[in-house]
């Protein structure tokens, strides 16, 4: 496919997991991607990387000017930077609220405001921002992780609404847990990793984790021109998790 030939994509978070894997497919269906992130090295020959730190104001609009100066235009951006958080509404210090919602919620914003100017003039602008399952869903010991998506859910409504006019489509993607490195090092944290896998795995209906390249697919599929009337939309790719109640294991 080619859906995205002559399109520029920005991906914040782009050099790994789920963000390398949008990045890769956005690149094989035409797009010129741009890959903002901490460390932009090492990417893929079709990738061009960027570093940005979307804490800071400073470096994001820095990159954004870089990329419409190295590229020309922005036509979509995949806000999917972020980091995790664990506990229950007792166990982070005010510093960690604040830096986990500062990176999750405000980074988005700061990605998006630098790039409106440019996906305003785009005929196929779409920003697609990555949730999660833990926005809707109950999960233990993730308080301050599941607040930042929650806000990140809502921001997604709200920006979708206001940017009708300017015909820029906003969704997003509420992954299930995914076997991705960020999951990988916070299961080496456990005392018992493949207890700890295997438990995770059975939460969701499917009975695995779900895959980068499964949420890359979402991802890349409502930033496509040929997905010009979704907006406003929470694309959940969580094995089931959202609607399903299974009374046991799924048989295999």
């Amino acid at each position: 496919m080619t859906d995205f030939e002559g399109l520029v994509a920005v991906v914040t978070g782009g050099a790994s997991g789920i963000g390398l894997a949008t990045a890769e497919l956005l690149a094989s269906r035409g797009a010129t991607v741009a890959v903002l992130d901490l460390k932009p090295d090492n990417l893929p020959g079709e990738l061009t990387g960027f570093r940005a730190d979307v804490s800071s104001n400073d470096e994001v609009v820095a990159a954004i000017d870089t990329v419409v100066n190295r590229f020309g235009r922005i036509d979509v951006v995949v806000n999917n930077a972020g980091i995790g958080a664990q506990g229950d509404v007792s166990a982070n210090d005010d510093d960690e609220w604040h830096r986990v919602l500062d990176i999750n919620v405000v980074g988005m914003a700061r990605v998006s405001r630098a790039a409106l100017p440019h996906l305003r003039k785009s005929p196929s602008a779409a920003i697609i921002n990555t949730c999660s399952i833990a926005a809707w869903a109950g999960l233990q010991a993730r308080a301050l992780y599941s607040a930042s998506k929650g806000a990140v859910l809502s921001l997604t409504l709200a920006m979708a609404t206001d940017h009708l006019a300017d015909h820029i489509r906003v969704n997003c993607v509420c992954p299930g847990t995914a076997d991705t490195p960020w999951v990988g090092r916070l299961l080496d944290t456990a005392s018992d990793p493949e207890a700890e896998r295997a438990a995770l795995a059975a939460r969701q209906p499917m009975g695995r984790l779900v895959s980068a390249d499964e949420v890359a697919n979402a991802i890349v599929y409502l930033a496509s021109p040929l997905s010009a009337s979704t907006t406003g939309t929470a694309l959940a790719v969580d094995g089931g998790m959202y609607g399903l109640r299974p009374r046991g294991p799924v048989q295999k």
